[in-house]
């Protein structure tokens, strides 16, 4: 065949295989799509993106075509041409003759999987005539979600809701927008100044990027800003701040922000963002736990396992386990005791995590609560929420999941909790 597509599918190839074998992150891998031409980078980052979406369906689609897997050691990237192949040929709908061709390619490039090539061109020939009918037979949404997290939405929502969850991990994420003033790309108004775009295309080359006019923030993200009410003329210690969505919301409302953010990089993204739109905000680099800093609003949005973005990330399920939780709360809870001494008496601290897991949200809240009796919930109403009680839980704190919004699209997993201290603290 010619050596059209092969490079993007080779890019595809190398990012798989260092999230599968290496537990890369998909994000970190797309430098390697820096060479390629706009349309094949697409295809490269649609092709992992949307193989890692379906994997367990894939997988469970290419066993039923197989006498047994196939070992890594022996094997190399035979797995990950499989994968890719089953994807272009069952989600992509890319023409037979081309994506078996160039799994055959790819496989002869590898000096582990050339041995396997035999197999790879027979599966995926009869995977492209017979695949279909029995990839619809699937629980597709249980097999693209693994044990580990499967187990624990079941247990903390109930299962109904993780399969609502699991499905709505199967779509693409829309592209969300904040408005700074009404000149944007067209699109669907959802709540507040968020709008979600028809047809993003390049983020920079929409209608008001380059004048600052708006810029990209998931509808569940703008949430927790909103929840420390008025900030005009107010300081606002914005902890863990990047990318800094929420200290463009602060200080486009009349907020004097202070960015705490440990990464230089990120801190940098932060400048460049503030400096397009035009907004002014303290950038101060530092671990959020080693910050000293008094303000009447803390904002903590804090690092976590991410659960609540696996629509934009579809990696995070199969690069992440249970152990993780355990280590992003526990770092969490550091950033969450320094970030409420910030707070001064009669202060407002609003902690939020991108997270569907209690562990990293509701626990840590019910934990912090009980060993400051100085702090108080402050149960969030729901006009404040746009009318949307749902995404309120019993105790008053904030709970979007992936399926809500479920009609225009979805959102991402967040929870927020609203913290009051006694003035006499």
């Amino acid at each position: 065949m010619t050596d059209t597509g092969l490079p993007a599918r080779r890019a595809a190839l190398s990012i798989l295989s260092n999230v599968l074998q290496k537990r890369r992150p998909l994000d970190a891998g797309l430098d390697q799509l820096a060479g390629l031409s706009t349309r094949d980078a697409g295809f490269a980052r649609a092709l992992v993106s949307e193989t890692l979406r379906h994997m367990g369906a894939l997988d469970a689609v290419l066993r039923q075509f197989m006498a047994k897997p196939l070992a890594p050691h022996k094997a190399g990237a035979a797995s990950e041409i499989l994968l890719l192949g089953a994807c272009e040929l069952l989600i992509l709908k890319v023409a037979a003759h081309a994506a078996v061709d160039a799994a055959n390619e790819l496989a002869a490039k590898d000096k582990k999987a050339v041995h396997f090539k035999p197999l790879i061109n027979a599966v995926l020939r009869k995977l492209a005539k017979e695949g279909e009918a029995v990839l619809s037979g699937l629980d597709r949404e249980r097999l693209s979600t693994p044990d580990w997290l499967w187990t624990r939405w079941s247990a903390q929502y109930d299962q109904a809701t993780a399969r609502q969850i699991a499905r709505a991990h199967q779509q693409v994420a829309p592209v969300d927008i904040i408005l700074k003033s009404a000149d944007g790309p067209p699109g669907e108004n959802l709540f507040g100044a968020v709008r979600r775009l028809n047809d993003p295309g390049r983020i920079d080359e929409l209608a008001g990027f380059a004048d600052g006019n708006w810029w990209v923030q998931d509808a569940a993200a703008t949430l927790p800003a909103l929840l420390l009410g008025d900030v005009t003329g107010k300081t606002v210690i914005d902890l863990c701040a990047a990318p800094g969505g929420k200290t463009m919301q602060l200080a486009a409302r009349g907020a004097k922000v202070i960015a705490v953010e440990i990464d230089a990089v990120r801190a940098a993204r932060i400048a460049e963002n503030l400096a397009r739109t035009k907004l002014t905000a303290q950038i101060v680099q530092s671990d959020a736990r080693d910050f000293d800093g008094k303000a009447p609003l803390v904002l903590i949005d804090a690092p976590c396992t991410a659960t609540g973005t696996i629509r934009r990330h579809p990696d995070l399920p199969w690069i992440k386990g249970a152990a993780d939780v355990t280590v992003s709360a526990a770092a969490a809870y550091e950033i969450l005791e320094n970030g409420a001494a910030m707070v001064e008496p009669g202060g407002t601290l609003v902690f939020a995590v991108c997270s569907l897991e209690r562990e990293e949200g509701e626990e840590q809240i019910a934990a912090f609560l009980a060993n400051h009796p100085e702090f108080a919930r402050a149960p969030i109403a729901a006009d404040e929420l746009f009318g949307h009680s749902e995404w309120i839980t019993q105790d008053g704190d904030l709970r979007t999941l992936p399926c809500h919004l479920g009609d225009k699209g979805g959102m991402d997993g967040f929870y927020a909790a609203r913290l009051n201290r006694s003035e006499t603290a």
